[in-house]
């Protein structure tokens, strides 16, 4: 596998092309954790990850209610290789005052035992309590402060990124990457403008759930329906898994061609996309392999093409 690295928007923050999401790390009630896996499995996928070269992993303070941090923070404690770590600030309602993201932002770094992150996100654009002018002025104040090397955001829209832009570069700092949903199964961020506008402000999408949350994968059906919270979505239902069979058959005949999984194909037309780095989610060391397996490789613009395609009806 030939790792290739990029950088965060137009910072100097070089990470590989693919991250590493630890929302399962602790999580009990979407994920399962501590009863088909638990502390022992991701502490393997933190190891099998270190030796793949991928390094850069994203966190939040509410994954697990801050256990995913406090076990990544217990992770990097034991390794000797560099860890690139994102985490996210969760506006909330009762965090009113700027310096709610000082609070915050202390309690992250406590759990993973680390003096500063290179990315800290907001995690939602929550402005009902807390303007937009308030929360980015105190992330830039934590930049100046060298506690985070750069600013991020989440779930923005194109006006809202826009927005937090603007305000970040009056204090001299470049709004570095945007969060949100982007898979073959969930393409709302073209036809809604956000990717287009990240490009126009140079601005990294780090895109999450690129799997769309496993069924992009191949290994669901409607004899094999996902565990936990996942049942009550009707993407999984039959007439879901029915509706998205086109996209999963072309990602198994182009897969065949490179011998390659489905979800690797998947990754990989995420990671062709210009200025986009997948989040995949890892709960044990197979599926840190098993994404890795999505570089080193590359599709024909034909077979770009035909994903494109085939994957339109969820452009809305």
């Amino acid at each position: 596998m030939t790792l290739t690295n990029t950088f965060l928007g137009t910072t100097e923050i070089k990470v590989p092309s693919l991250c590493l999401g630890t929302w399962s790390w602790g999580d009990s009630l979407f994920w399962n954790y501590g009863k088909n896996y638990g502390k022992v499995e991701v502490a393997e996928a933190f190891k099998a990850a270190i030796e793949a070269g991928l390094n850069f992993f994203d966190t939040a303070e509410v994954y697990g209610n801050g256990i995913s941090e406090r076990l990544l923070g217990e992770f990097v404690q034991n390794t000797s290789q560099p860890v690139q770590i994102a985490t996210k600030y969760g506006p909330t309602p009762w965090r009113v005052w700027g310096d709610s993201v000082a609070d915050a932002l202390t309690a992250s770094l406590k759990r993973l035992q680390v003096p500063l992150v290179p990315l800290y996100q907001v995690h939602w654009p929550f402005t009902f309590f807390m303007s937009q002018e308030t929360l980015m002025n105190a992330l830039a104040d934590e930049v100046k402060q060298g506690r985070i090397l750069a600013v991020g955001v989440s779930n923005y829209s194109a006006k809202e990124m826009r927005q937090a832009h603007q305000i970040l570069a009056s204090r001299g700092i470049p709004l570095a990457t945007n969060q949100v949903r982007y898979s073959l199964l969930a393409r709302k961020i073209e036809s809604q403008g956000i990717l287009y506008t990240a490009r126009e402000l140079g601005v990294t999408i780090l895109a999450y759930s690129p799997l769309a949350q496993g069924l992009l994968a191949g290994k669901y059906t409607a004899d094999n329906p996902p565990v936990g919270a996942r049942r009550l979505d009707p993407k999984f239902s039959r007439s879901g898994l029915a509706k998205i069979e086109p996209v999963l058959s072309l990602l198994r005949q182009i897969g065949e061609k490179y011998d390659r999984t489905p979800a690797q194909v998947a990754l990989n037309w995420i990671n062709a996309r210009d200025r986009v780095i997948a989040i995949a989610g890892v709960k044990t060391a197979a599926q840190v392999k098993d994404n890795a397996g999505a570089l080193g490789w590359q599709m024909s613009d034909e077979e770009i093409e035909q994903l494109e395609k085939a994957s339109r009806p969820w452009l809305n």
